[in-house]
């Protein structure tokens, strides 16, 4: 519902609102594709039609663009959902991550498949490529995850590790613990909003009873996973961006714009003139 970002998802749903010149939500995109995912599945709420209206055709936008000589531009508006295929389930009501999944349960069908929470941005594609090579390899679920300081634990699901972590940072997961106290964490391993299920995550999560809340947990559906093994976790080696809060979603976009070879120079100049000012 982005009420950390009110007023302006009143209007404009978080999703869409630009990391430097680009959606929240066509970065987790383009890191799926990136991955070499190929159906893109939404979960959202029917309050969010903005939303699917970006994934609308508008060719006479792309004609008027390709005409103003933005060639660049417009293949960028054209390619929106062309190349790859677009699904929308409906969430309707905020019940929690684990019932967010399960809404997805029809469009993704008997296959393996990734989650991908929108209020964590990462630098690339290699986290999620490697977690399907993990998932592939071994037949089981997995998840990704980063170290922090044990003081911020409590605000995460926590791994609970049956092992030590290999030398290509694959993690053997005995067990998940959502938001433990800081003295009681099995380690500071986070999740990070990053998961590579198998299908029968969807039998777990319809065998789940609602917690705090009336919510749904997706955690303790992998924790049912877990128990029947095998399950991993692979360590991420690139930047993470927790655009969750405001402060965090203005990281991500200056980090996205200094990135950006069109925005870079522009980008430092300013912060350079806001520093020194």
């Amino acid at each position: 519902m982005g009420t950390r970002f009110l007023p302006a998802t009143k209007a404009v749903p978080k999703e869409l609102m630009p990391i430097g010149d680009t959606p929240a939500i066509q970065i987790i995109i383009d890191e799926a594709l990136g991955a070499g995912v190929e159906h893109i599945v939404i979960v959202n709420s029917r309050n969010k039609p903005a939303i699917e209206r970006y994934f609308e055709r508008d060719d006479e936008l792309v004609e008027m663009i390709r005409a103003k000589g933005d060639d660049r531009l417009a293949d960028r508006l054209a390619g929106i959902g062309r190349d790859w295929r677009v699904t929308f389930a409906y969430q309707d009501k905020p019940r929690g991550l684990g019932h967010a999944v399960g809404c997805a349960r029809q469009a993704v069908g008997n296959e393996p498949f990734a989650v991908m929470l929108p209020d964590e941005l990462l630098g690339d594609c290699s986290l999620l490529d490697q977690m399907n090579v993990v998932s592939a390899d071994t037949g089981g679920g997995v998840v990704g995850v980063t170290q922090v300081p044990r003081e911020l634990v409590s605000s995460y699901g926590v791994l609970a590790p049956s092992g030590p972590v290999s030398d290509d940072g694959v993690i053997a997961v005995e067990d998940l613990v959502e938001k433990p106290p800081a003295d009681e964490a099995p380690s500071n391993y986070i999740l990070i909003g990053r998961y590579v299920l198998t299908p029968d995550v969807f039998d777990e999560i319809e065998r789940l009873t609602p917690g705090r809340g009336g919510e749904l947990q997706l955690t303790d559906a992998l924790r049912a996973q877990v128990a029947r093994g095998p399950f991993s976790a692979v360590v991420s080696r690139t930047d993470r961006y927790d655009t969750g809060n405001p402060v965090g979603f203005l990281d991500a976009a200056i980090a996205f714009a200094l990135r950006n070879p069109e925005m870079s120079d522009g980008t430092r100049a300013v912060l350079a003139n806001r520093v020194s000012g």
